[in-house]
Formats: structure tokens, sequence, C-alpha cells
């Protein structure tokens, strides 16, 4: 069946086009949400009238995700996690945690956009990968650091040659 859709659809296309999909898609979701039009040869003829309109909204779309591209690329979040010894993580920072801390620092990133492949479990640098429109991505850093990285005290030899933890509530 062929429709013509009046928004975009991730996986599928742009407004604007015509596309060719399932009968009972279109007909169980596309059409009844709004998000497609059958093509008719009415509805064919109104969407060349708008056809202009549709381009220059995928335009400024694409603009502002190359403008948002740049921006993003010199974002680095740091996260504080909880972790054992072995550099794992006691629970895992999703998308939801690196949304939140981009927010902080004054990013708006939608969550469903954020490309994880899991989510993250240790320690370390990683690259995350945004979906800003279809044909621009983007990739910024999060740095996963121990909680208690500057909390531990460090451990020091005595005269005795014993290891002691110094503890910082003894007045040292």
């Amino acid at each position: 069946m062929e429709i013509i859709l009046t928004k975009d659809v991730s996986n599928l296309g742009m407004a604007g086009q015509v596309i060719k999909v399932a009968p009972g898609f279109a007909r169980n979701f596309l059409l009844p949400t709004g998000t497609a039009l059958e093509a008719t040869k009415s509805n064919l003829k109104a969407l060349a009238r708008k056809r202009e309109e549709f381009e220059s909204r995928a335009k400024e779309a694409k603009n502002s995700a190359l403008a948002q591209r740049v921006q993003l690329a010199s974002l680095v979040l740091v996260m504080r996690r909880k972790s054992g010894d072995k550099g794992r993580l006691y629970g895992a920072v999703t998308t939801s945690d690196i949304v939140a801390a981009a927010e902080e620092k004054g990013y708006s990133i939608d969550r469903k956009r954020l490309r994880l492949a899991e989510p993250i479990k240790s320690l370390g640098d990683f690259e995350v990968s945004v979906k800003l429109h279809q044909d621009v991505n983007a990739t910024f850093k999060v740095k996963v650091v121990s909680e208690n990285a500057m909390e531990e005290a460090p451990d020091y030899a005595g005269d005795d040659g014993e290891m002691y933890t110094q503890d910082l509530d003894d007045g040292f």
C-alpha cells in the first residue's frame, strides 16, 4: 500500500515521502495516528503543493542537527559511581543517567536517540553516539570514575614496616 508520510518515522522515512508499506501497518498504525495519509490522487496533488514546505523543514532540521553535533563533540560527562575492587560498578550508567547529566550541563538530548549497545557497567572512558537526524550522528565522551576514588585514604608504611591506613578522623 502506498502512503504519504506526514511526520518523520525512524527506520521508515521522512515527512513528505511517498513509500510502500504493508497494508496492515498502514491501516492499523500509520493512518489512525495521523502519521501518514493514503496516496490518493488528491493527496498527491496536495503533497506537490506542500513539497517546498516539507523540504525547507527537513533542511532546517538537518542544519540544526549539524550545529548540535558541533556542540556535542566537545562534551565530556563525568559520572561518579560506586564500584568494586576490579572496576565493576555496583549499578550501571544508563541512557537516563546520561541524559540527566547532559541536562545539568545545559545540553538537551532525547533519551530515545542515544545509542548504547548495553548499559555501562565498568569504570573508564566511553564514546556515546546520538542520532540527531536521519543523516547526522554525533558522539561525545562519558567518563565513569569511582565515587570513592577521592575519598579513599592512601596507605602508607609505618616505621615497623606494617601497612596502615590513614584515618582522617584521628587528626593526623
